[in-house]
């Protein structure tokens, strides 16, 4: 059969699970041909093994006040009101409002933190209704990034662009936690890029505890001219990450490599005209099969490293006009889980995960989101018999993230004009789960 249009590429998700799956400008005879090898997946960038959580932008997501910009200094001593167990870290996150984790977690393992008059070194440490906590916010240390020699799967690249397809895990840029074995440190080694050294940059250094599944639109040429963006004093070239992945997704991401090519791919993110589509196994099958959901996203105020859809009074920060459609690609083990494709509208922090959750399907290994383990069984083993329930458990067995992946990515070249349009289909991990489900039994939907 022949592929009509991109989209296709999802139907297609896939069929063999082990091929090479990327292309730049694809026709239906390039996809049939790339669909149909049977090449084993070449896994050419190395996750790095990183515990912390992403690292993404500093935002104003609390009441509206103003927000602090430098906390270095800033001391608590109050006890603990919340009943049962509560990290120390997130303890203290929530005290003090704005502050990152990653910062907290650095002050603490300075010897800055005490419990009942004993100093504390373990984030971890469990704290309880009643003891005394005394904190004091370490000094802002710069970063520095080095090159790494780390593997990147290029997609494409020319003297003004790079196209980079991101494994799972990898986090996207340098932050306390995460200062080396990020895709900015192997983009620096790839291009050859002197080493940018950030003094005292509250944006980077203190950013919050989450990354952008896409970064915020509005503020990205403010935040990136800050950030890994570029000096107009210097002639060095640095890579300019446009938008961002999660640690999590897996897929595609664009970076500038000069300044022009920096402040027209952000142009283009603010007014809504690059092509994004997300694919991702959900647990259980949203109603109706296909829809858009226009619904604000904020900043849960009960968990920092988690957004929340705002739909009134409830625990939220800031809230900012977030849109996505979605639709049912297929529905997979008796109805159990679903492939679905996402279209963004905008591009706010973790808006699939929100706004996946909020449908009531949250995505299958998203533990922040609902999507837990047992939540993916639940919903699998409702939804078919018994004898295959110990099938099902081996298979959520092997989850160990969201499954979500950037699977399109279109652009205008910021130099030539010419449309660029690039696809990737997800790695093995996502693969093999999707195969799994589809052995139990599978269902597309019409017009897919």
């Amino acid at each position: 059969t022949q592929l009509e249009s991109l989209k296709d590429v999802v139907n297609v998700l896939p069929l063999l699970p082990a091929i090479k799956t990327s292309f730049k400008n694809p026709n239906p005879n390039q996809l049939i041909n790339l669909l149909l090898q049977s090449k084993p997946i070449t896994n050419s960038s190395t996750p790095s093994d990183l515990n912390d959580e992403p690292q993404g932008e500093k935002e104003d997501a609390f009441s509206g006040n103003r927000q602090r910009t430098n906390y270095a200094g800033v001391r608590i001593e109050e006890r603990v009101e919340e009943d049962g167990k509560i990290r120390l870290d997130t303890w203290i996150s929530n005290r003090i409002s704005g502050v990152s984790r990653a910062r907290v977690q650095s002050s603490i393992k300075e010897g800055l933190v005490s419990v009942n008059h004993r100093v504390i070194v373990k984030a971890s440490h469990i704290v309880r209704h009643g003891d005394k906590v005394e904190c004091t916010i370490s000094e802002l240390q710069p970063l520095k990034a080095e090159g790494e020699d780390i593997a990147l799967d290029i997609i494409y690249e020319d003297e003004n662009v790079l196209v980079v397809n991101k494994p799972a895990h990898m986090v996207v840029h340098p932050a306390p936690g995460n200062a080396s074995g990020t895709l900015v440190n192997g983009i620096l080694h790839h291009c050859s890029l002197p080493t940018p050294l950030f003094q005292n940059q509250e944006l980077l250094s203190d950013s919050d505890d989450l990354s952008d599944d896409e970064l915020d639109e509005s503020s990205s040429n403010q935040a990136y001219s800050k950030d890994f963006g570029f000096d107009t004093n210097q002639t060095s070239i640095r890579p300019g990450i446009v938008h961002r992945l999660d640690k999590g997704t897996s897929g595609l991401l664009v970076v500038a490599k000069d300044e022009h090519s920096h402040a027209h791919l952000s142009q283009q993110f603010k007014e809504h005209t690059i092509q994004r589509i997300y694919v991702s196994l959900t647990c259980g099958v949203p109603f109706p099969a296909s829809g858009r959901v226009d619904i604000p996203i904020g900043r849960d105020l009960t968990n920092r490293i988690r957004m929340t859809a705002d739909t009134g009074p409830t625990k939220c920060g800031k809230s900012r006009h977030a849109a996505s459609r979605y639709r049912v690609v297929e529905v997979l083990a008796g109805g159990g889980c679903a492939l679905v494709e996402w279209r963004l509208e905008t591009g706010r922090t973790h808006q699939i995960r929100a706004h996946a959750k909020y449908l009531g399907i949250p995505l299958m290994g998203d533990e922040v989101y609902g999507g837990s383990k047992n939540m993916a069984l639940s919903r699998l083993q409702l939804k078919n018999p018994s004898s295959i329930h110990s099938r099902l458990s081996n298979l959520v067995s092997k989850l160990n993230r969201p499954c979500l992946h950037a699977l399109t990515l279109g652009f205008t070249h910021p130099c030539t004009g010419e449309k660029m349009q690039f696809s990737c289909l997800p790695p093995v991990d996502f693969a093999e789960i999707l195969t799994g489900l589809r052995n139990i039994s599978t269902e597309k939907m019409k017009g897919s």
